[in-house]
């Protein structure tokens, strides 16, 4: 895909990843459709991607929200006029152990509250976007390209039962979702980033964070523009289909 002119939607745009993925591909000339609840934020990457010579609009959503999305997406192409490309980054944490205990007592456990607000954003989330770019795509008939964001952690990680659950759907998703638009000149892939500097990773407890960024081979964190670069390959390989692309410095879980 050339993106110059092409108009790209990107949810949890406002920071982090889809912060760096907007300026990633503003500078190849993409129009972007921004999405967030962080409206602050949004504000901060719209401009930056103006100042690339480029449109982009912003859009409050949030993306576990059936109405939210649907209707979001229909304003999208409503101000674009088309849909070329769709990044599901949005994505939180709530982690905790499946049940927790002391001295061989039981002093808590994973809430349903936990795992639920997770597999919302995550997954659901994930399938609603996927859905609705996917429809209008069909419907303005020029294909596109769709990206999901999953983790390496998609392969199980300790203390992260409903990430990675919510994350090795998302790879599910994204093979089954080639298979079936491939017909309408529609590629999905996904990228499985480790362990970045972002400000969700920050968010972990400190000796869990740095237990892991010890086990990376490169010996470091990744960049957020070295996964916005990925998504930019992504989107200008026409022959990547159904591939979940696994960026994270060596590591293994």
């Amino acid at each position: 895909m050339e993106l110059r002119g092409k108009t790209v939607l990107i949810t949890g745009a406002g920071r982090g990843l889809g912060a760096a993925m907007a300026k990633r591909l503003a500078a190849r000339g993409a129009d972007l459709a921004l999405v967030d609840l962080d409206e602050r934020g949004l504000v901060a990457v719209r401009d930056a991607a103006q100042a690339l010579g480029v449109r982009a609009e912003t859009y409050s959503a949030n993306v576990s929200v059936e109405q939210e999305v649907v209707g979001t997406f229909e304003r999208v192409v409503a101000d674009f006029g088309r849909l070329d490309g769709c990044v599901a980054n949005a994505g939180i944490l709530r982690d905790g152990l499946l049940v927790k205990t002391k001295d061989g007592a039981v002093t808590g456990k994973l809430s349903l509250e936990q795992w639920q607000a997770v597999i919302d954003v995550n997954l659901t989330g994930v399938f609603l976007c996927g859905r609705e770019a996917a429809e209008r795509m069909i419907r303005c008939g020029n294909g596109g390209c769709i990206v999901n964001i999953s983790s390496l952690s998609r392969a199980g990680n300790f203390g992260q039962s409903n990430y990675s659950a919510a994350k090795a759907g998302v790879a599910a998703l994204t093979v089954v979702w080639a298979k079936e638009l491939a017909r309408h000149e529609i590629r999905v892939n996904a990228v499985a980033p480790g362990f970045i500097k972002t400000e969700m990773v920050a968010s972990m407890k400190p000796e869990i964070l740095e237990k892991m960024a010890a086990g990376i081979p490169a010996g470091r964190l990744g960049e957020p523009d070295e996964i916005a670069a990925t998504v930019e390959f992504i989107f200008t390989n026409d022959y990547l289909n159904g591939r979940i692309l696994e960026i994270d410095g060596g590591q293994r879980l």
